[in-house]
């Protein structure tokens, strides 16, 4: 291949790359008028161990992130890479994460909502619109749309659910080596057969989510 066609190859997955993320604006773009719209998406609803972590973020006007995706598309080095850019170029982000004590005490659905308000309720300025990946977080005042698959939807969404992917599997890397034997480096807590064999050996930890593994105990 020429240098002249590898540059044209290359021009062309640029053009379609941005075509897919102006695609992806479509809600951002419908809430023009707004200044400040916030994109809220949870990761961790599912395992049996570790919390349950909400990202949000709100992105300037026009805001390109080449690549920007739902966190669970992406590989971990392209989302660490993103994760950078996104804190370095947004107007505001955080991030909040609820114990799996508390998930226990409420169930998850609710710790998923205590987990997204915090997350929203941290951000300065305050949002004027907030998207929402599938649901609506009770509690919160400002205009909601939640949107079905939103964080392969809606760029905002895609953004707040790269942090909290990034931030969750850190912890759980974390809590691999304080507690060693159930694959928490592999799984992030999540129920596959290694981990249900060691909950039958080892027993559960601090961090397993009791609501979630007594039929392994």
């Amino acid at each position: 291949m020429t240098k002249s066609e590898r540059e044209e190859k290359a021009r062309l997955r640029l053009e379609r790359e941005r075509e897919r993320l102006y695609a992806m604006a479509e809600f951002e773009r419908r809430y023009a008028d707004k200044q400040y719209i916030c994109g809220v998406d949870e990761v961790g609803r599912g395992p049996f161990a570790g919390p349950v972590m909400a990202g949000a973020v709100i992105l300037p006007k026009d805001c390109e992130i080449l690549y920007l995706n739902d966190s669970k598309k992406l590989s971990a080095k392209r989302r660490e890479a993103l994760y950078e850019e996104i804190k370095e170029k947004a107007v505001a982000y955080a991030v909040a994460r609820v114990e799996p004590e508390r998930i226990d005490e409420i169930n998850i659905l609710q710790a998923t909502y205590e987990a997204m308000k915090e997350a929203v309720e941290k951000l300065a300025p305050a949002p004027d619109i907030i998207l929402v990946d599938a649901v609506t977080i009770p509690g919160i005042d400002t205009a909601q749309e939640p949107i079905i698959k939103g964080d392969a939807r809606s760029v905002s969404i895609a953004a707040a659910s790269v942090l909290a992917k990034v931030e969750r599997d850190r912890v759980m890397m974390e809590y691999a080596e304080e507690y060693p034997g159930y694959g928490f480096e592999t799984n992030m807590g999540y129920g596959t057969r290694e981990h249900r064999d060691a909950l039958k050996t080892l027993g559960p930890t601090p961090i397993h989510r009791r609501t979630f593994i007594h039929s392994y105990i």
